[in-house]
């Protein structure tokens, strides 16, 4: 099989929940956020330095979700910014979700550096009772969405 398709032809633009990426390298976990975005009805914001959505990796990953889910620039979308830390932020179970909601992401393994985590309305950790240093960043996305998702009427009676 062989896709054609133009990149002026993606969905652009941002919706009330977003995932915003910072430096996420690993196609196959942009790819996954993306799958991930799809299934909670949220958007991907991509800063300099993430890999290509594009890609051959990331496509797979995404399972088409790429052609469905809206892409931005990471400093787009509007709302309250929540950086997802591995561990010393608020529990997310904890943190206000209400309206616009922005989950910022980190770098595998850098993390977010301290002028992207000044710009965070909140510092929210996942609470794990397990021995992992921290989750993979797609997992983590995927987490948040689903906390903000279990929060919502509508969801709930799905």
């Amino acid at each position: 099989m062989l896709g054609v398709f133009r990149r002026a032809d993606l969905p652009r633009g941002v919706r009330p929940v977003t995932l915003a990426l910072w430096h996420v390298a690993d196609p196959g976990n942009v790819g996954a956020l993306l799958r991930s975005a799809a299934a909670f009805g949220a958007g991907v914001a991509l800063s300099d330095g993430c890999a290509d959505p594009t890609g051959p990796k990331a496509l797979r990953a995404s399972m088409g979700a790429l052609f469905r889910v809206p892409l931005a620039a990471f400093d787009e979308p509007a709302g309250r910014r929540v950086a997802l830390v591995p561990r010393g932020g608020t529990p997310l179970h904890e943190v206000e979700l209400g309206g616009d909601v922005v989950f910022v992401l980190g770098a595998e393994r850098q993390g977010l550096p301290p002028e992207v985590l000044a710009r965070c309305d909140v510092q929210a950790s996942i609470p794990q009772t397990g021995d992992a240093e921290s989750l993979n960043v797609a997992m983590a996305g995927t987490v948040a969405l689903y906390e903000l998702a279990r929060r919502s009427s509508d969801f709930a009676r799905q």
